[in-house]
């Protein structure tokens, strides 16, 4: 059975928003290596919309740093599931599915193959409820911003969940990543 990851960058006082961060070239390349080892990655329509075409452009045009155009290429060529209800179409190696993402990513994970990467906040308290996320990768940014959508909502999860600490790297910009698994 396939290994489903779910990698963000959070606040320090948890918060989602990748208009705040401007990850340096260490997060990129962190974020990089891990997509070596994932084969399919299952967005959220809003995550989807965030990424792309933004990086299919960098990829496309080699716009960018280094770091960033290895990252572009790297996360355009694999492919992507968007679960949405609302958007009419995607692009390139990219595939809709309007309903049951627990049901869809249980499937998946079922399949042969690489890693299964998670992008998505909104869909993650469905899927860690339903016990389909066996890692995190969670890259803390030195700031508090106070405001935007959180990592987890409140109460959005039926129990605590208990993870294992199984590696930190501590990046010269002050980011923390930190990688856990579930028991």
């Amino acid at each position: 059975m396939r290994t489903v990851t779910f990698g963000m960058n959070i606040s320090l006082d948890g918060y989602c928003d990748h208009t705040i961060f401007k990850p340096d070239e260490e997060v990129h390349d962190y974020f990089t290596s891990m997509l070596a080892e994932v084969d399919l990655l299952f967005f959220g329509r809003i995550m989807y919309q965030l990424m792309f075409p933004f990086w299919a452009d960098v990829a496309k045009n080699q716009s960018g740093t280094d770091d960033e155009i290895r990252f572009a290429e790297r996360l355009t060529a694999i492919d992507k599931v968007v679960i949405s209800r609302s958007l009419d179409n995607v692009e390139g190696n990219a595939r809709i599915v309007r309903s049951n993402p627990a049901e869809e990513l249980l499937k998946l994970k079922q399949q042969p193959g690489k890693k299964i990467s998670v992008d998505s906040v909104s869909l993650l308290p469905e899927l860690i409820a339903a016990g389909l996320i066996d890692e995190y990768h969670l890259v803390v940014h030195p700031a508090m911003v106070g405001k935007g959508r959180p990592l987890i909502k409140g109460g959005s999860l039926p129990e605590k969940i208990d993870l294992r600490l199984v590696d930190t790297i501590v990046f010269k910009s002050g980011c923390v990543a930190l990688h856990y698994w579930k028991p």
